[in-house]
């Protein structure tokens, strides 16, 4: 890539040399706080951040109802650039920035910067997403949750190229980004049908449609449909008893549960430990091979076949089998989306996030048991098979990964003049 003839140091820490011909200001400079209320309520588009975009939230029309606080509201215009300064310690993927697309409301808790004459918002926007980027903006805010504020960012300096550049800049970027994400969709696509793939995999597998030529018999069960005819069917009482056992210190390896990783180590899965228990003490053991359930999140499918000895909370059920079987099998077939959509229907609850399936209704539930040795061959070409499409999906997600990483330095490096493109 091109460089410019000419470099000088820019007094800017994290951005080092500039071309020559650049300038160096401060943010004041250039960009005025918007502090303008909608005191009138004349605004109704509302606009939220998401994902380092802002995007509307609703449209009111002519109701009322939200009046009281829309009119606390700060008044964007088109190319307002705008931060969500709070709580910086928590960020840890920084999408902080945004421009405005169109005149607007947003909450005022956030930063909004009109630019004044003479400079172009989408180079600006690169910029700060870049200083964004590198977290350069945590080490602005102040506060228990260091927050941000338009004093903290007025008096940082920025480079000033001039405004032809920085508009050939920006539509550089635009454009290359574009085609950078375009390939990134592609790839997420394959990510999405390699997954849905594998769960054709799994559900063949564990509902006996692997095999065409064996005699099939109707299984009863409205959401698995036929089964060979050497399998039975039981209700889940006769497959699993609830444990009770419990730890009396506090020795016990943490373990989590989630509808995505199964039973996992807690110390593995959380960056923030704020809620994190003081003790273990009077939590349920679990042994490997032991089916442990999320009650309040049986609906999503938050149960799994433990492959690790720890404890869990208390307010989870840990269930033995009690039949002679391969505990990864009932690990995969309960963990069918089928499963998970029947247990909502005997859930009890106000509201989904507060469904709770309990011992009595789960025993209910009839599942399908073939051979033992069917179990153990199910299981080996289930692994055998998801092992497979797991390392496609890793390396494809690796494949992202260095797109994304190219596409931050590459809009690092043009931002900051160290690549030269007009």
């Amino acid at each position: 890539m091109r460089k410019y003839a000419r470099y000088k140091d820019s007094g800017i820490s994290w951005i080092g040399e500039v071309p020559e011909h650049w300038e160096t200001k401060r943010v004041g400079a250039y960009f005025n706080e918007n502090k303008a209320l909608n005191k009138d309520f004349i605004f109704k588009k509302a606009y939220q951040f998401k994902f380092g975009s802002l995007v509307l939230k609703n449209e009111l029309g002519d109701e009322r109802e939200y009046e009281d606080t829309y009119v606390k509201y700060t008044v964007l215009n088109e190319n307002d650039i705008v931060f969500n300064g709070l709580n910086l310690n928590y960020d840890f993927v920084s999408q902080r920035v945004a421009i405005c697309p169109a005149p607007g409301i947003i909450t005022s808790a956030y930063i909004a910067m009109s630019p004044k004459n003479s400079i172009d918002s989408m180079y600006y926007l690169w910029l700060f997403k870049t200083m964004d980027n590198k977290k350069m903006l945590h080490g602005m805010g102040s506060g228990i949750r260091l927050t941000l504020s338009f004093a903290d960012i007025k008096n940082q300096l920025i480079p000033i190229p001039p405004l032809s550049e920085q508009k050939a800049i920006a539509e550089y970027l635009d454009k290359k980004t574009a085609q950078i994400n375009e390939l990134v969709s592609a790839k997420q696509k394959q990510i999405e049908l390699l997954k849905e793939y594998k769960q054709s995999v799994i559900a063949n597998a564990v509902t006996g449609k692997l095999n065409k030529d064996c005699r099939m018999k109707d299984s009863g069960i409205s959401w698995i449909g036929k089964i060979p005819e050497n399998w039975e069917v039981k209700r889940i009482r006769h497959v699993f008893n609830e444990s009770d056992e419990k730890i009396t210190d506090n020795t016990g390896e943490l373990l989590s549960l989630s509808q995505y990783t199964g039973v996992s180590l807690k110390r593995d899965c959380e960056k923030v430990g704020m809620f994190e228990a003081e003790t273990t003490e009077g939590y349920k053991i679990v042994h490997k091979n032991q089916f442990v359930m999320n009650i309040m999140l049986a609906w999503n499918g938050s149960y799994a076949v433990s492959e690790l000895e720890g404890v869990i909370s208390p307010a989870y059920c840990v269930f033995n089998f009690i039949i002679d079987c391969v505990p990864k099998y009932f690990h995969y077939l309960l963990r069918l989306k089928a499963y998970a959509g029947a247990f909502k229907t005997l859930s009890k609850g106000i509201i989904d996030s507060r469904l709770r399936l309990y011992p009595s209704k789960f025993y209910t539930f009839p599942v399908i048991i073939p051979p033992l040795s069917e179990q153990k061959e199910i299981v080996a070409y289930i692994e055998k098979k998801v092992s497979s499409i797991d390392s496609q999906i890793a390396s494809i997600e690796n494949q992202i990964a260095n797109l994304n990483e190219y596409k931050q330095s590459l809009i690092s490096d043009v931002v900051t003049g160290k690549v030269k493109v007009c």
